[in-house]
């Protein structure tokens, strides 16, 4: 494939980005490329995989650490080899994450909401639910109570249980009655996420990717590397968009709505380029036991289905 000019554009602005936050990255690459193959890697190897995006061998060895240190990742020595793997607290994220990242579009929405009052909780407990409950798309209708439409109860079910807290709160489902107003509610909605600023974080996602779909739709000679470069940037701008969008049905959402756009796109060039990206993996990063293991059957449930290949 020749070097087309907005790919390269798209990595060097990445690779010129000050700071570099290079735990988020390396997050990214973990749960979108690593964990469907083993979930552990020398660290070395990660090292010269993250080189051409701009994280040097300190920076990358820090973050390392850091993640290592907060619980995200495990580390083991083999001879004078470091290893790192994905830990426990950091799989079962993964996992409902992945619903968010590469699920299917919104089913139909049947109305209802589900309530969650936090007032029974001691403070600090109070703001670690709230925090990790806005990450799932909850928003403050009033002082004590959020709510979300069309919540995932698995996700909302675990993090509850995670921070130990199922026995303090009060979990309701609600449906709006037909004759309550829609005004107010489009009100509520407003005041509660702020659409607005969301649908601009998707604006300029997809200013800065279409013009890398176009550039290679339709190539025939994707190569390994560039594909595996673009997917990961890719990954790490939308994931980092869905940390701030509440993923709200379609009726409650302005219409035009850029999130539909930019969710299509994502979709479309992530499909485009995971093959080849799989084979730059397969040649770069190394596990205690040599090569990466194939790719795990639940890797190609991604976005309804993916083209199942062989890559080691």
């Amino acid at each position: 494939m020749a070097k087309i000019r907005c790919v390269e554009d798209l990595v060097q602005n990445f690779a010129r980005t000050r700071p570099i936050r290079g735990g988020s990255l390396i997050l990214t690459v973990y749960g979108d490329a690593i964990a469907p193959r083993g979930g552990a890697v020398w660290l070395g190897s990660l090292i010269a995989l993250l080189a051409p995006l701009g994280l040097n061998q300190r920076l990358v060895r820090t973050s390392v650490f850091r993640l290592s240190k907060d619980g995200w990742l495990t580390g083991a020595h083999v001879g004078r080899r470091s290893f790192y793997r994905i830990s426990e607290l950091s799989r079962r994220r993964f996992e409902q994450a992945f619903r968010r990242v590469y699920g299917k579009p919104h089913v139909e929405w049947d109305g209802e909401w589900c309530i969650v009052m936090l007032s029974q909780l001691e403070s600090a407990a109070r703001d670690a639910l709230r925090k990790e409950l806005a990450w799932l798309g909850f928003g403050t209708i009033a002082p004590g109570i959020m709510a979300h439409p069309m919540t995932d109860r698995d996700s909302l079910m675990g993090t509850l249980q995670e921070l130990g807290v199922q026995e303090g709160v009060i979990v309701m489902r609600a449906q709006r009655e037909r004759f309550s107003s829609e005004q107010a509610l489009k009100e509520l909605v407003q005041q509660c996420w702020n659409l607005e600023q969301v649908a601009q974080y998707y604006q300029r996602f997809l200013e800065r990717f279409r013009p890398v779909w176009s550039a290679l739709e339709g190539v025939n000679d994707l190569e390994p590397e560039p594909c595996f470069l673009i997917r990961t940037l890719l990954i790490h701008d939308y994931r980092r968009m869905l940390l701030r969008d509440p993923q709200l049905p379609d009726e409650l959402l302005p219409a035009d709505w850029a999130g539909a756009a930019a969710r299509r796109l994502y979709r479309n060039l992530y499909r485009l380029i995971y093959e080849p990206a799989e084979q730059h993996l397969s040649q770069m990063l190394q596990t205690a036991d040599g090569p990466l293991p194939e790719v795990a059957p639940k890797f190609y449930e991604r976005f309804g289905g993916l083209r199942e290949i062989r890559v080691s």
